[in-house]
């Protein structure tokens, strides 16, 4: 286990490219994962280019299949996981046509499906690899509007945002962080919910304007899997610290 092997899932934009590149200019061997073979070469040559050590694998998070092909590549090539980021999201409520009376059933189903369900499946097969790892880390990208204090918090930034789906999925995801964290408490492992704020991406036409860049947002989710603080385990924070749930 001479290497530090990270898994970002959703890497070839946004936050999750912004991650891959900063494990791996800490010296991590990251896997570049993607739906898209085109997207995901096209960030591994980029790594590559700066003599990084960065692989691509192709992954569909809501598929269980390619799920497990993928935990067997790693599994064959480096035996174990150090580091698993779970960032691969999507918000469709920001953009689908209609009308609705409170949530488009599509863009419901399609946002929990990614959002949640796809973490779980990713989990589910990789975590016997991160479990064979000295310290095993497992990070889920959530966000403060998965908060269900916040949501009712009338001084909240997000307060007047209502996308059910997205809410709900990120709610989910912090659910599957406390479960997964008590059923791991007696290994090395840790598992923590990180918000990276309201960040530039093209997750949505409002993020464009968003005050935090994807490599401030890197940076912190970094800090979150490389934390010594035991206190991060099963916890769900931020830049300025823990985030109620």
């Amino acid at each position: 286990m001479s290497e530090n092997i990270v898994v970002v899932t959703g890497a070839t934009r946004g936050i999750g490219r912004a991650t891959a590149t900063a494990f791996a200019r800490k010296g991590y061997r990251v896997i570049v994962t993607g739906r898209r073979a085109e997207a995901v070469d096209a960030v591994v040559r980029e790594l590559r280019a700066e003599g990084l050590a960065v692989e691509g694998e192709l992954l569909d998070v809501c598929s269980v299949d390619s799920a497990r092909c993928l935990a067997e590549s790693i599994g064959e090539r480096h035996g174990h996981l150090d580091v698993l980021v779970n960032n691969a999201g999507i918000l469709p409520e920001a953009t689908v046509s209609g009308s609705v009376n409170f949530a488009h059933p599509g863009a419901f189903t399609e946002t929990l499906m990614t959002n949640t369900f796809g973490p779980a499946n990713v989990i589910e097969a990789l975590l016997p690899l991160v479990r064979k790892a000295r310290s095993g880390r497992i990070v889920n990208i959530s966000t403060e509007m998965g908060s269900l204090t916040e949501q009712r918090n009338p001084e909240s930034q997000y307060y007047s945002m209502v996308v059910p789906g997205y809410q709900a999925s990120k709610a989910a995801l912090n659910s599957l962080t406390v479960g997964l964290a008590k059923l791991l408490a007696d290994t090395p492992v840790r598992v923590t919910s990180v918000c990276p704020g309201f960040v530039a991406t093209e997750l949505a036409p409002a993020a464009a304007d968003a005050p935090t860049t994807a490599d401030d947002a890197a940076r912190i989710v970094l800090e979150a899997a490389e934390s010594p603080d035991p206190c991060t385990d099963g916890a769900f924070i931020g830049a300025s610290g823990p985030i109620p749930w």
